[in-house]
């Protein structure tokens, strides 16, 4: 069985092992032994807090295989980003020039730096090891946090994001950095990405154009990119999508990878989602659907996917997924399709 729970101290090493197996553009996991630990701690500290929409607090989850002990991914959910360090967007827009005497109008897109997200919570740290994905892992990896989320509304912001990592090939090289960031920072787009991640992004606010750019002088890789997501980020994207996220035309500032946003109440996993009782007996808890279904807890949280048919206010599940939860019978479980239903 395969589970969502709060990291841990000791999820140390395999932390580190997947911000090295992440790559460049992994921003939010930086390749750093130290960063990382004071990351785990920060969100266990966070568990053991009340809510504080300051900029202070952030959790990180981890995906384990219960049947060999094996950490396979993580996730994470930022609860009020931009307020204890800047947070910069590029904000697409357009510039009209036109002419009545000339007979000319032109159109021209345009890039603006901004902080327009600052405040908002954003989910973010999202990776699973490329051997599990399959299956609904993909699923419960990302939309445990909109479980957990819905659980506990008050520790987050009205607004959610999410980044997008943007295109880069298979060296690593991201046209839109080459053909913008690298002429303002002179430095490699992965060291850039690096000491962004490392919390050190001051030198963004001294070093970035200050003025409107226009696109069309950027070299057209850069400007075939924008918006674009790299090609092991597609399925995240499209998974936001379905819960509700949509393009509102920010990108990053580095990569030029979208960044996606909605309202907290519209996250399909929040809304949807709904409570049932716990009845534990010999069934293997199958049922017509694939649910994704959580416990209440907050610092012993877990969550999973499982087939489950209930029965009004209530739900057969095994002993093996109420130990999974850390269940008992008659305690409340919060469960959602996987998938939403399509109409009939």
């Amino acid at each position: 069985m395969i589970i969502m729970r709060p990291i841990r101290e000791t999820d140390l090493d395999v932390l580190c092992d997947i911000a090295r197996e992440s790559g460049p553009g992994f921003t939010s996991l930086p390749d750093n032994r130290e960063l990382l630990q004071a990351k785990i701690e920060r969100a266990c500290r966070t568990l053991q807090q009340d809510a504080a929409l300051d900029g202070s607090q952030g959790y990180l989850f981890v995906m384990e295989d219960l049947a060999s002990g094996q950490v396979i991914g993580t996730s994470g959910i930022e609860t009020a980003v931009g307020l204890s360090e800047p947070w910069y967007h590029y904000r697409i827009g357009t510039v009209v020039h036109a002419s009545r005497e000339l007979n000319v109008y032109n159109n021209f897109r345009t890039l603006d730096l901004c902080n327009d997200y600052t405040g908002c919570s954003e989910v973010c740290t999202l990776y699973l090891k490329p051997d599990y994905r399959k299956g609904s892992n993909g699923n419960l990896l990302s939309k445990s946090r909109f479980m957990f989320m819905a659980e506990y509304p008050e520790r987050f912001a009205e607004r959610v994001i999410a980044e997008m990592r943007g295109y880069s090939d298979d060296k690593g090289r991201s046209p839109f950095w080459d053909g913008l960031g690298r002429h303002f920072f002179s430095m490699e787009y992965s060291q850039a990405d690096y000491l962004t991640g490392s919390g050190n992004k001051i030198f963004i606010a001294e070093l970035m154009p200050k003025h409107t750019l226009y696109l069309h002088l950027l070299p057209k890789d850069a400007q075939r990119v924008i918006g674009q997501v790299h090609r092991n980020t597609e399925p995240a994207k499209r998974m936001l999508e379905n819960e509700g996220f949509r393009f509102e035309g920010y990108i990053d500032i580095f990569d030029a990878g979208p960044t996606v946003a909605t309202r907290l109440n519209d996250i399909r996993s929040v809304r949807d989602s709904r409570y049932v009782k716990a009845r534990i007996g010999d069934s293997t808890g199958r049922g017509d659907h694939l649910y994704l279904v959580s416990n209440s807890l907050l610092q012993q949280f877990r969550c999973t996917v499982a087939p489950l048919q209930p029965e009004g206010s209530a739900v057969q599940i095994s002993h093996e997924l109420a130990d999974a939860l850390r269940v008992s019978n008659g305690d409340p479980l919060r469960i959602v399709p996987i998938k939403a239903r399509q109409p009939e």
